[in-house]
């Protein structure tokens, strides 16, 4: 496992059971095994930890959805991963979530609330592309008052993974969430999110994502990467990127060397945003 990693997931460990502000370095160091020297040469501070933390998972959640709603499978089939994916996210990362919504993200500075605003936002566009091939014309009207039910249901019923101590049937709600966006779909009729409101849902600056943005994110990679093929994969891709003319062809080949990778999920749907904007 990489340092890096270690170190963040040793540190959900320790913030999930006492707490971010009464968790210190040293006892991060500890339990990793290493110097705090060590930790120095990852993390400049306990706060760019929590930074970095934060920012990877809404990473996982904002690529994993993406992933969802561009497979090719039958679109009824794609809401049931919708939600099937983000449940399984959050049980697969529940400690984390815990530390999430226990400190309220009071340390969190305001350039990663900028960012996690921004992830939303890419969310959003994923989520109503979804809508649009699922219904259409029938929710021209109300289909942003159905997003946000949709992430109103996903919410509510993430609360029984911190109040309930049994294993939940991942599956079954699931899909007891699909008969329950199709029932809204298909017989609401009465719009709330009117067009001003709707322009509080606007869609993310494509500036954000960058060459240098993703050049810097794949140097990060290569220092994790152990597979061959995925490092060579990540090398081509760099030079294909800062060609003036780059291939697509070829760029979108190296991405499925890399796209079964949990560590690179974020490059492939960063480099998928970069040429979809071309």
């Amino acid at each position: 496992m990489a340092k890096r990693q270690l170190i963040m997931e040793k540190a959900i460990e320790l913030f999930a059971k006492q707490g971010i502000e009464s968790t210190s370095v040293q006892q991060i160091t500890e339990l990793c095994g290493i110097s705090k020297g060590a930790f120095y040469l990852s993390f400049k501070s306990k706060d760019e930890l929590i930074v970095s933390i934060i920012d990877d998972f809404i990473k996982k959640i904002t690529s994993d959805i993406d992933r969802v709603v561009n497979s090719p499978k039958n679109v009824q089939e794609k809401l049931y991963d919708f939600y099937l994916s983000s449940f399984k996210l959050l049980q697969d990362h529940r400690e984390f979530a815990k530390m999430f919504i226990k400190e309220q993200l009071h340390t969190v500075n305001q350039a990663l609330l900028n960012r996690i605003n921004y992830y939303e936002q890419l969310t959003n566009q994923a989520m109503l592309r979804l809508l649009d091939e699922l219904y259409g014309e029938k929710i021209k009207e109300n289909k942003y008052d159905l997003l946000i039910s949709m992430r109103g249901l996903t919410e509510s019923y993430s609360k029984l993974f911190f109040t309930i101590n049994v294993p939940l049937n991942l599956p079954l709600l699931a899909r007891a969430l699909v008969e329950k966006t199709n029932l809204l779909a298909n017989h609401t009729s009465i719009v709330f999110l009117n067009e001003n409101l709707v322009q509080q849902i606007k869609h993310p600056s494509t500036d954000y994502i960058t060459i240098t943005k993703i050049i810097q994110e794949i140097d990060r990679l290569k220092k994790i990467v152990t597979n061959q093929l995925e490092s060579e994969s990540l090398d081509i891709l760099k030079n294909q990127l800062q060609n003036d003319v780059p291939t697509h062809a070829i760029i979108l080949g190296l991405l499925q060397n890399i796209k079964n990778n949990e560590d690179c999920k974020w490059l492939v749907f960063m480099v998928e945003q970069y040429l979809n904007n071309k």
